[in-house]
């Protein structure tokens, strides 16, 4: 049995569409149920749906064979993984975000950044060789610079109109994001004649 940590909700739903084409019976995906252990009819896959931000762990520890997460989680948690194969669903943008007359040229010295991305923000800034203040948030980013906590976000933007609801817009895009097949490294050498032939199926269910 092949196992897939996958996370609920739109990118689930687009991941088990993406699996179904790609040969993979899906149907108790599609069940209308609580249970957060499940698997195939033909007992071939097994799918443990977890938070997007525990799917990495799941594979590193080799609990799933297989998962999909965004690539904004990936750069964040940096597990011990391989990454397969560009799913290119939930695409979205890692950017720097802020009041648009507040501008790179504008940036104070040490600049005050809000972001649930800790790990990855301060990489980023201290590659551009930057000052920033990083200050973790877990929710309603587009608050911190409303209110003063911030001078900027890093966060994720899809349409951007949660930012111009609030009077905010997007100042750079610094990561295209989408989801990826991530593999456990145990599990690609030991399964990798059942794994290897699924990522050619999805690699083709692609096109």
């Amino acid at each position: 049995m092949i196992t897939f940590a996958l996370s609920k909700g739109r990118l689930g739903e687009e991941c088990a569409s993406l699996l179904e084409r790609a040969g993979v019976d899906v149907s108790a995906l599609k069940e209308d149920t609580r249970r957060l252990v499940l698997e195939s009819a033909d007992k071939r896959y097994g799918f443990f749906l977890v938070k997007p931000a525990d799917v990495p762990v799941y594979v590193e520890q080799g609990v799933a064979d297989l998962g999909v997460v965004g690539k904004d989680t990936l750069l964040e948690e940096d597990r011990q993984l391989y990454e397969l194969l560009d799913l290119k669903i939930g695409a979205c943008r890692l950017c720097i975000a802020g009041y648009p007359d507040r501008g790179a040229q504008d940036r104070k010295p040490l600049l005050r950044v809000a972001t649930k991305y800790v790990k990855t923000a301060k990489r980023v800034f201290a590659e551009r060789g930057e000052e920033a203040e990083i200050i973790p948030l877990h929710g309603s980013i587009e608050l911190a610079p409303v209110t003063g906590l911030s001078d900027v976000i890093f966060d994720v933007v899809q349409t951007g109109s949660t930012l111009e609801a609030n009077g905010l817009a997007v100042l750079e895009e610094v990561f295209p994001v989408s989801a990826r097949l991530v593999a456990n490294k145990v599990s690609l050498k030991l399964k990798s004649r059942e794994i290897l032939p699924l990522v050619e199926n999805l690699r083709e269910a692609l096109l």
